[in-house]
């Protein structure tokens, strides 16, 4: 059993305990000319840098990435960030770990939302796109995959389930929407709600690690999406032509503008709410991790770690509710403050890159 998760350490700790290697790199100051190994090793509640500065040449060619490993090391904080400085690496035994305390799980019921799904699908009340939405959901080929994928890298939902507990949690969503805006095509926001992401079932890598393929890198799940959907509607006879092009219209608009990777703006009132339904999701799931998250500078603080996502670092209203502290107490942090400087265009592509462009 693993006997240490990334989100408990703290600074000085000596620790004996499995990770999985995501990255590995021997690196070389080019002022000081000192190599050293370093390694990203991750579990189930996070990341955390490792390096390794004496007698590591032995050791690279004895694992790779995505394998388990045994480590020994002392926890240190660098720049504000948990590391770890590495005294061994022993390759990891499969009976020595459990593979699931590497990769972090929706903590909703897979089937449970699989069926919540299922049924909504079973109730679409347009033929068309009932025939096209059960032979993507059921397709046994796919089920087990979209039961499994996480919604994005990092950023969203970037949990095992994660694509799951997304698509069921818009569908909720736009039960309300449709009570309120009667002149939404329900079954054809469904449909955008179900298939929208779909793409990411092969865009992404979850064996092992959570990390992109080769098809994802080159491809992107928009257009694995259109491609998938492309062929079921193919394998409809006689499937409304019209239809089709407002199903594929709902995926390649969703992420909402150019900027983000969308070939069209929605352009529909369907398209329109599923990008907004989407968008709110995807960032109400981005708080809830950084909510969730404790700095390991300050566990009890008021204020989250800065969200590179949203640009912005996050007050625990509960907290701040409830706590006695001054207004200067409750401050943000001067170097993580949302209000500290604007980003640049360039920056707020690159820190918005993976889920906004994936949402």
């Amino acid at each position: 059993m693993k006997s240490h998760f990334v989100v408990d350490l703290s600074d000085g700790q000596l620790i004996v305990s499995h990770f999985l290697v995501r990255e590995k790199e021997v690196r070389t100051s080019f002022r000081t000319g000192t190599s050293w190994l370093q390694v990203e090793l991750v579990d189930r509640t996070g990341a955390i840098c490792g390096k390794m500065w004496d007698n590591f040449a032995p050791l690279v060619p004895t694992f790779e990435r995505d394998d388990v490993v045994q480590v020994r090391g002392r926890v240190k904080l660098f720049n504000g960030q948990k590391e770890l400085t590495l005294e061994q690496i022993l390759p990891a035994l499969e009976r020595d770990y459990d593979l699931s305390d590497f990769l972090p799980h929706t903590k909703r019921d897979v089937e449970q939302m699989y069926a919540e799904l299922s049924m909504a699908v079973a109730a679409t009340g347009n033929p068309w796109l009932r025939q096209l939405l059960v032979s993507v959901v059921a397709d046994p080929s796919i089920a087990p995959r979209l039961k499994r994928a996480p919604a994005a890298m990092t950023m969203h939902h970037a949990f095992i389930g994660g694509l799951l507990e997304h698509i069921v949690s818009l569908v909720a969503l736009a039960r309300s929407l449709g009570g309120h805006y009667p002149e939404v095509d329900a079954d054809l926001l469904l449909t955008g709600i179900v298939l929208h992401d779909v793409g990411k079932i092969y865009e992404l890598r979850y064996a092992r690690a959570i990390d992109y393929s080769t098809e994802g890198r080159l491809l992107g799940h928009i257009t694995i999406g259109v491609q998938l959907v492309h062929e079921k509607i193919k394998a409809i006879p006689d499937f409304p032509r019209h239809l089709a092009v407002l199903v594929e219209h709902l995926i390649v608009s969703h992420h909402g503008s150019h900027e983000f990777g969308s070939p069209a703006l929605p352009q529909t009132r369907e398209a329109v709410a599923l990008h907004f339904l989407d968008d709110i999701d995807s960032k109400m799931a981005t708080m809830r991790a950084s909510l969730d998250h404790a700095s390991p500078l300050a566990v009890d603080s008021l204020w989250t770690d800065r969200n590179p996502s949203l640009r912005r670092a996050l007050l625990r209203s509960d907290k701040y509710l409830s706590s006695n502290r001054s207004n200067d107490d409750a401050a943000a942090p001067a170097d993580v403050s949302q209000n500290s400087r604007v980003a640049a265009p360039a920056e707020k592509l690159a820190a918005e890159k993976d889920d906004r462009v994936s949402p």
